[in-house]
């Protein structure tokens, strides 16, 4: 059971420039259903404040800097996403709330299913009273 984990990427550097390869199993350790990215965040406008029943997702700040809050309806914590050799795996029945995004930020989402709005949780305290049943198992 996976709550969330940083995923380090390997980055392949030469006079050419600088390349990040992710491929399913080695780097990246979910199959990609839904790929989206995020970008053009206007100043203070904080993203997500929601959760997945079923769902893991990897972020990457693909360019520039954003924090991500996330919850497991117990503990908090605050995550800076500021390279881009670096994921956070979140997996499901994890609130999460993207804020403070740089101007030039772009965060790229994969995700091991496709878009499905009932597998969303949106309201805080029903993420709260369902989180605590999820982790108690």
């Amino acid at each position: 059971m996976v709550k969330k984990e940083i995923i380090n990427f390997k980055e392949h550097t030469d006079g050419r420039g600088s390349l990040i390869a992710l491929e399913y199993p080695k780097q990246i350790p979910i199959e990609i259903k839904r790929i989206y990215y995020i970008y053009n965040v206007k100043k203070d406008t904080p993203r997500g404040f929601h959760s997945h029943k079923d769902l893991n997702q990897i972020l990457i700040a693909i360019s520039g800097c954003v924090k991500v809050k996330i919850s497991d309806s117990y503990d908090e914590e605050i995550i800076t996403l500021d390279s881009n050799d670096k994921g956070l795996l979140i997996g499901p029945m994890i609130w999460r709330e993207m804020f403070d995004f740089s101007e030039d930020a772009v965060l790229l989402v994969l995700a091991d299913h496709e878009y499905d709005e009932s597998d969303y949780i949106r309201d805080y305290d029903e993420f709260i009273q369902l989180g605590r049943e999820y982790w108690k198992k």
